[in-house]
């Protein structure tokens, strides 16, 4: 079975976002210096990472003409069925 760009993206960053749970979680059990910095970080890029993976499928819709789950409109639905 051939994964699609967006599939691959998705389960990367599912795993991106597991490994960012469980550093986060290291972060802030462990003292050292700089370690509420590197939580902060974490943080960030837990809150961060979603949105880029949202924005990278809304641009690969964009550039292949293909309606995906990030579009704006809701004419545009995956679905095909249209709002009233």
């Amino acid at each position: 079975m051939k994964k699609k760009p967006k599939q691959i993206a998705a389960i990367i960053c599912i795993i991106l976002l597991v490994l960012l749970y469980v550093a986060t979680l290291v972060v802030s059990l462990l003292d050292f210096p700089g370690s509420d910095r590197l939580f902060a970080a974490c943080l960030v890029a837990t809150v961060g990472l979603p949105i880029l993976l949202w924005i990278y499928i809304w641009a690969y819709g964009r550039f292949t003409n293909k309606s995906t789950i990030a579009e704006f409109s809701p004419e545009n639905d995956v679905s095909g069925r249209k709002d009233s």
